[in-house]
């Protein structure tokens, strides 16, 4: 797969791309050949190269061939704010600014992460009579997005009604303020008020696939509405809104033709089903999944599609709310101690299946010494489950060679949590962890809470945020 790869992951990104960090840019800026002449180029020029920079990178690697990788993915956007962070520090230099300047400079501190200074200087420009009716929205927009994070939600609230009162409109922005809006509502523990801002996310989104270029940031959009709105609906024990939510959510995408999107509402649902122990009436539409297809789904490869993820499925469903099996076959602990599943009720247990030769698995060790750390005096434990992968790993004298490499593997990757070593993959199989890296997490009562593979940094958000969830119970 090559780097273009890459550039079809950046046009998944919502409006605001820079909005997940609160924080100043501190680390040194990046490289810049032009550096000499920045100060030729007028602050709208300066914007224009900060964003344009992840687009020409991305374009630069894919000329030389280079392979994706979502180190690199991140690396870029690294970069990028590093780069508008120093753009911005050029700007701010300057003396006399004009209004519009205000505009592009706010731009640039939203693209290095520097939501404060942003809000400044949107702020200021929307304050002066300067800058076009498309600028002024965008402006208003970011404002919205700043203000729900900040939990300010009368500047969030006013700002908001300036733009649907003023035109153009984005059905785009509408859709990234009101999922926002919604978010930060419910953070703050006003799921009344969420509740309206998720479902106009959701509304606004499923035209989006009409106005948008990019199919990808159009089904995105879709996904993270719905499933923010299904969140909302969720935390207020409103059953039927969140079922319908989800319910609308997999019908639109089997029109639109979306397998991806279609797998999550489907899934989503089971899980909730699950959730609220109605566990029967789960595994009925589990099972049901293919009749529900046929009538949903005319594309044949779309079915398929679905039908594959849904399969891995099956051993997750029917583990989900029921009491974690102990591990079985364990040859030994690294270190050696023995630790049973029963043994750690009270806590919450996170199982990380994994192997060596596993490369995703690999990706997951900063985020698994990091929740070791911070968590553990709050009640985490990780468990770090691999088997004997040998050839003749039956024999004792391969068994103590492998035993060795993984005791000397634990301190070159400097991983503080204990390892289970399994004879062979009956663990593996019980918990449907076939494909690695597969994530277990069980609460303190002893039942299976959350299952699932692979590693992302969507994916190690949903983990962490299951794991405050438990420990919080």
């Amino acid at each position: 797969m090559k780097i273009r790869i890459l550039i079809i992951l950046v046009l998944l990104s919502g409006l605001f791309d820079a909005s997940g960090q609160s924080g100043r840019t501190t680390d040194p800026p990046v490289a810049d050949p032009a550096a000499s002449s920045l100060s030729t180029l007028s602050i709208a020029e300066l914007f224009t190269k900060a964003s344009n920079f992840h687009l020409d990178r991305f374009t630069e690697l894919e000329l030389k061939n280079a392979p994706y990788s979502e180190a690199v993915h991140r690396q870029v956007f690294k970069d990028q704010k590093l780069l508008s962070a120093k753009y911005a520090a050029e700007a701010e230099s300057r003396s006399n600014l004009g209004i519009e300047d205000h505009y592009f400079l706010g731009r640039l501190h939203w693209l290095a992460a520097n939501r404060d200074k942003a809000l400044d200087s949107f702020e200021v420009f929307l304050s002066g009579n300067a800058g076009d009716a498309e600028m002024k929205q965008t402006a208003r927009a970011v404002v919205v997005d700043i203000a729900a994070k900040n939990q300010d939600f009368e500047k969030a609230e006013k700002m908001l009604s300036a733009y649907l009162e003023s035109r153009p409109i984005r059905t785009s922005e509408v859709a990234a303020m009101r999922k926002q809006m919604a978010v930060s509502y419910t953070e703050a523990g006003k799921y009344d008020i969420a509740t309206g801002h998720a479902d106009a996310a959701f509304d606004a989104t499923k035209t989006l696939l009409f106005e948008l270029s990019s199919r990808a940031r159009a089904l995105n959009l879709l996904l993270d509405a719905g499933v923010t709105a299904f969140e909302v609906h969720r935390k207020l024990g409103e059953r039927e809104a969140a079922e319908k939510t989800l319910t609308e959510l997999r019908r639109y995408s089997a029109n639109v033709g979306s397998y991806s999107v279609y797998y999550r509402a489907f899934d989503e649902h089971v899980r909730y089903l699950i959730e609220t122990e109605r566990r029967q009436e789960a595994l009925k539409m589990y099972e049901s999944a293919e009749n529900l297809m046929g009538l949903e789904i005319t594309n044949e490869s779309i079915r398929a599609a679905v039908r594959q993820k849904l399969k891995k499925r099956k051993t997750h469903y029917r583990l989900l709310g029921t009491n974690a099996p102990e591990l079985e076959f364990v040859h030994a602990f690294i270190p050696d101690t023995d630790v049973k599943l029963a043994d750690l009720k009270g806590k919450v247990v996170l199982l990380d299946f994994w192997a060596t030769w596993c490369g995703p698995c690999y990706a997951a060790f900063p985020k698994l010494t990091e929740w070791h750390e911070t968590l553990k005096d709050d009640g985490l434990v990780i468990l770090g489950v691999t088997r004997f992968y040998s050839e003749n790993s039956s024999k004792p004298s391969v068994r103590k060679t492998e035993m060795k490499s993984l005791a000397d593997f634990k301190i070159e990757q400097n991983l503080p949590y204990p390892f289970v070593v399994s004879e062979n993959q009956a663990n593996q199989i019980k918990y449907g962890a076939t494909s690695l890296p597969t994530a277990v997490l069980i609460d303190r009562t002893g039942r299976v809470r959350f299952i699932e593979s692979g590693t992302s940094e969507t994916r190690e958000e949903e983990i962490e945020k299951m794991i405050r969830l438990l420990l919080a119970e």
